[in-house]
């Protein structure tokens, strides 16, 4: 491509030497602009943005907000209106920065839902729940909600935040990859973080104003109204593994529902703690 597109790739990472290489490769030269919010790595993530020609900004959470998403929308000098946020695990292809090029031109939408082939234990599932999210939209259109979280969480990046845009949106049908190379015990560690964080969100939730509520979509609304109860994980399981067809993966299949099976159940748990 001759003419860089109009849009800046943001990485947020934060110990990412064995994933960020792969990334950065496949977002080559098309952007006008990539950058890595980097929130104090203690590896070699920063020497390999730039040997990839990125540009690297220092991020030191403060406990409040914003974190790192929305504090580079307010904080980063863009060049662009149109922003395509990646995490480092994740690769895009020629067919989805030629779809996002079109998405650009037109100019119909204010972002676009984008989906992703997951993969887990080294191999591709190609069944079971699909991995969706709105990462590519304008900076004019909105920033990632906002919780009250200050007191009660230590994560720095917004993880289930979605941004809340103003303006139609679309979708992009080509496939990001997502493949993590740092192995279960990560997957393991921070889906811990991640449980805490719903538990968390559900308690705030029970005692949130109804205008919070009207702010979750759909399917957010019915996960967190019935994360405490007993059925949610099995229900997850069936959901993914059966209706979804989870089970043509194989002994992966089983392996990745059986996780998530663990996930909604670790979460229900700690809202039983937390209540009694």
């Amino acid at each position: 491509m001759d003419e860089k597109l109009a849009v800046t790739v943001c990485v947020p990472v934060k110990n990412e030497e064995k994933n960020l290489a792969r990334c950065l490769e496949a977002i080559g030269s098309a952007f006008m602009q990539v950058v890595v919010i980097d929130s104090g790595s203690e590896d070699a993530t920063c020497s390999i943005a730039r040997e990839h020609g990125a540009e690297v900004v220092h991020f030191e959470w403060d406990g409040k907000f914003p974190k790192k998403r929305n504090w580079c929308l307010r904080n980063y000098v863009f060049q662009t209106d149109w922003v395509l946020f990646l995490d480092a695990d994740e690769i895009i292809s020629p067919a989805f920065i030629a779809e996002i090029t079109s998405v650009v031109k037109q100019d119909r939408v204010v972002g676009c839902w984008l989906n992703y082939s997951n993969w887990f234990m080294g191999c591709e599932l190609k069944h079971g729940d699909k991995f969706r999210k709105l990462a590519f939209f304008k900076r004019s259109a909105g920033e990632y909600e906002r919780f009250p979280e200050d007191a009660w969480t230590h994560l720095d990046m917004e993880v289930h935040e979605h941004p809340v845009l103003e303006g139609p949106l679309g979708e992009v049908q080509s496939l990001i990859e997502h493949k993590d190379y740092r192995g279960l015990k990560h997957y393991i560690g921070k889906h811990n973080e991640y449980s805490d964080w719903e538990m968390r969100r559900y308690l705030w939730l029970e005692e949130a104003d109804l205008s919070e509520w009207e702010g979750l979509n759909s399917r957010q609304q019915f996960k967190y109204k019935h994360l405490k109860e007993w059925w949610f994980a099995p229900f997850y399981f069936f959901v993914t593994y059966v209706a979804k067809f989870g089970f043509l993966d194989g002994v992966i299949g089983w392996r990745f529902a059986s996780m998530k099976y663990r996930y909604f159940s670790d979460i229900r748990f700690k809202i039983l703690e937390a209540k009694s």
